[in-house]
This record gives structure tokens, sequence and C-alpha cells, in this order.
């Protein structure tokens, strides 16, 4: 073991405990899997990061970085909170990334775009397929929610990584009383992301859309803010029409916390989602 420097960053806030927490160690060279996944079963959070120079096809590619994202329980091809805490890790060591305002991470999924601007880091949203749930498992999982028919507007499998059931509630009030039966959720094997987009959404300065994500099947009940799945519902709502290009996610509350994720759809219909981050802890871990 040795010292090595590392960070914990809170993702989608500028205060410390408002966000979700990744842990980040700056220089994992020479570790193995067996000691990232060690270190990341030891941290407990839902994600540990390993700052890594980038392959020989990375660095080809224009890469900055290679990152290597673990669960407790195992390794993520890409996680949206984690790339943004570990970006703002490497640019606070004082790197600079090769494009102006832009840099390239490699991490399992390929080579991901995270854009600078003042004091907000955005990820460019992977390609998501989405399409329609089967029949039976909406209200099986509606149940386990405590939801009525009559509160849903609209549901959809959303694929860009993990594999979520998006649900489009009637209202900032159902989204926000839900108590879930956690274990009923496990039981039926599909992570669950339920939104309600308010009338006032096109305005970006205040959250217009209210989310909650329900990770049970990956061994996370509730998750505090959560980019893929913001990726996620907004490249299914906004293609629907069932949101605006642009908006700010309010995620967390249920929990105490007070995440806010920004979504930006650009000329080229890329989605952007972005956040702010701050450095909660830093230092060394013997590693």
């Amino acid at each position: 073991m040795q010292p090595r420097p590392f960070k914990q960053i809170d993702v989608f806030s500028d205060r410390p405990g408002n966000g979700n927490p990744v842990a980040v160690v700056l220089d994992a060279h020479d570790l193995s899997d067996r000691d990232m996944r060690r270190f990341a079963a030891w941290t407990n959070l839902s994600e540990t990061t390993f700052l890594l120079p980038p392959t020989e096809a990375g660095r080809a590619a224009g890469a900055d970085y290679r990152v290597r994202i673990f669960t407790p329980n195992g390794e993520l091809s890409f996680a949206g909170h984690p790339t943004l805490g570990t970006c703002h890790a490497w640019l606070q060591t004082g790197q600079t990334s090769h494009q102006p305002n832009m840099v390239l991470q490699e991490c399992a999924l390929g080579m991901v775009r995270i854009r600078q601007g003042g004091d907000t880091l955005a990820f460019a949203a992977p390609p998501m397929v989405r399409s329609n749930p089967s029949p039976a498992l909406v209200p099986l999982i509606a149940s386990a929610l405590g939801l009525r028919p009559q509160q849903m507007r609209a549901a959809q499998l959303l694929d860009n990584g993990p594999v979520w059931l998006g649900l489009l509630l009637d209202s900032a009030a159902t989204v926000l009383s839900l108590e879930p039966d956690h274990a009923r959720l496990k039981d039926l094997g599909q992570n669950v992301g339920v939104v309600h987009v308010g009338s006032g959404a096109s305005d970006i300065t205040q959250p217009g859309v209210v989310v909650r994500a329900f990770g049970a099947a990956m061994g996370n009940s509730e998750d505090p803010v959560t980019g893929t799945l913001n990726a996620s519902l907004a490249e299914w709502l906004i293609a629907e029409g069932l949101a605006p290009p642009g908006y700010l996610v309010a995620q967390g509350e249920y929990l105490g916390r007070a995440g806010r994720v920004q979504i930006r759809q650009d000329d080229n219909h890329q989605i952007w989602v972005g956040g702010r981050c701050v450095t909660c802890i830093e230092g060394t871990v013997l590693l």
C-alpha cells in the first residue's frame, strides 16, 4: 500500500451535502482490479472512481484521461455523476484539456465529452434506446410504488447503459409523496425513474422538473441525484415534446438533498446533462 491523492466530490450541488457524492482516487495506474473493487466496497458510496492515463487507443482519440467506475458490487461502463465528479477532481489538480473548454474522458463505454462552462460541467448524453415496456410490467411497478393508474401519464423503457423504466406522473406532489416497497421493486428487478414536468419548466432558472430514482435492482433503494437517468429521461421527453429543450431538474428532496441537474439540447440535438460540483474531502488514502 502507498499514499495516493484522494478527493470526495459532491455532484449536482454547490453546497456540500446537497448532491450525490463520489470518491475519486487520483492515481490508480498500478492498482489491480481486486484493489479497486475492495476500495469501492470499503467507501460504500454508490460509486468510486479511479483515474488512469489513457490507453493507447484513447490517447490517439485525444482522451485527456481514463476513468474506471466501481460500485460496491462491481464495475460500471459509464455513470453520470461519477463522470462529472471525476472531471472536477482532475481539473482541480491543475490539468488542462487538449481542447478549449472540452474534456474528453475515456471509460469502458468509450469516449465521453464533458463541456466546461463557468462553474458548471456537463456531459454529452450517451446514445439511448427506448421501447414500450411490457404491458404486464407497468401495473406491477405501479403497485410497488403505490401509484394509481390515473396518476401515470406515460411509460417507456430507457436504456443508455443502465435500463430504467421511466414513468411520467401527473404532479410533483405525486412524485414526492411516493413511499415505494423497495423489496418488491428489487424482486421485480427493474430500476424505476419517476418524473413530473411542470408548466413552467421552460424557465431554466427555476427547477420545473422533479425526478426520483429507485434503483433497488442495483442495490440502491433511492439515488439522491442521477445523471444517467436524467439523460435518458431528457432524450425521451424532449423527443416526444413532453418537455422543453432546456430545463432544470430538482432531485433528492425526499432524502433531504437539493440536487440540481441542468438539461440542454443543442442545435445538433445533442443532450447535455450538467451541474455544479464541490470538493468536500481531499487528502491521501493508503491503497
